[in-house]
């Protein structure tokens, strides 16, 4: 695409029970000053009434609802297929827990736009909190132990080197793809539901011979695991947290370490897993460490998921 020609861009959030921090987001993409985008929210069954009053309270998105909570990859997912139908150039998938600065699709667009073999870019994303801090900067993948790394992770703004820069992975808390990268390497993976999803779409695209950059100009403040952080019997997080992590990281060994990563990897992460469960065990948070070992079952099953990427 010509960096002079507009390009329209579909912005996609999905809510789950998240009225107050989906509305947030919505009053900061009302300021976005890009000149050609529209809003898409994919609510997951939410049953706090958000969909019908964020529905009534702002005309100027799109909303579409499920029957049921299809998860991160799911919701993003049906989002995308509407936006491909409707033709829009740009795919961009933004967490609901997030405020964004009016020029942060413009910076995001400009950086596509003037690198054609790109086939996604980030914005630096600060904590909302503490917004002199870094929440991610890009991804970088460690391969001999397939470990996602998160790049200037709560560093300081004032002390981190800031620049346009090549990532391994893009955080799924905020990632522009043009609509071809989507058409050759395909969409979410869904069988992932939550958590690494990211990972996997970006190692597929950096597969497919597209490149994956930070937009250091692009800036948006993100809250950090809404959805996940609520009161359990057993903590912060929630055993299905544990259970998603455990199992997807999984996946992504068998989708996409082979020898001679997987050698060093596989061992790596299954010490790691077995480690928290005598962790949790040790502190008698028994539905977490059952958690972790369905985790580690069913990221093992080859019933369970296709560790073949899936054709666009």
């Amino acid at each position: 695409m010509d960096s002079k020609t507009p390009s329209s861009v579909a912005v996609i959030l999905v809510n789950w029970n998240g009225y107050a921090l989906t509305k947030r987001c919505l009053l900061s993409l009302e300021k976005v000053s890009y000149w050609d985008f529209s809003v898409i929210v994919v609510d997951n069954a939410s049953e706090d009434g958000s969909y019908e009053k964020l529905k009534s309270e702002f005309s100027f998105a799109v909303f579409l609802k499920n029957d049921k909570n299809l998860g991160f990859t799911g919701g993003n997912n049906q989002g995308i297929a509407y936006a491909m139908e409707q033709g829009f150039d740009y795919i961009l998938l933004l967490n609901n827990d997030t405020v964004v600065q009016p020029d942060f699709l413009e910076e995001l667009v400009l950086a596509s736009k003037n690198n054609p073999d790109c086939g996604m870019v980030q914005p630096l994303i600060l904590f909302l909190g503490s917004r002199d801090r870094i929440w991610s900067a890009g991804g970088k993948m460690v391969r001999s132990i397939a470990f996602a790394k998160t790049l200037g992770d709560h560093k300081k703004l004032s002390e981190y080197p800031l620049k346009d820069r090549q990532l391994d992975w893009a955080t799924g808390c905020c990632i522009l793809i043009p609509r071809t990268v989507i058409q050759k390497t395909g969409a979410l993976e869904n069988s992932f539901f939550a958590y690494f999803e990211d990972v996997d779409w970006s190692l597929r695209v950096r597969k497919a011979g597209y490149k994956i950059l930070l937009a250091s100009k692009s800036i948006i403040f993100h809250e950090g695991s809404a959805s996940s952080k609520k009161a359990h019997d057993e903590g912060t997080l929630s055993p299905k947290v544990f259970y998603l992590h455990a199992r997807n990281q999984l996946f992504i060994l068998r989708r996409h370490f082979g020898f001679p990563h997987g050698s060093l990897a596989w061992p790596y992460h299954l010490l790691k897993y077995v480690a928290w469960m005598c962790y949790f065990c040790l502190r008698g948070r028994f539905k977490k460490m059952k958690a972790v070992a369905r985790g580690i079952r069913d990221g093992l099953n080859l019933d369970h998921q296709n560790p073949e990427p899936l054709c666009p």
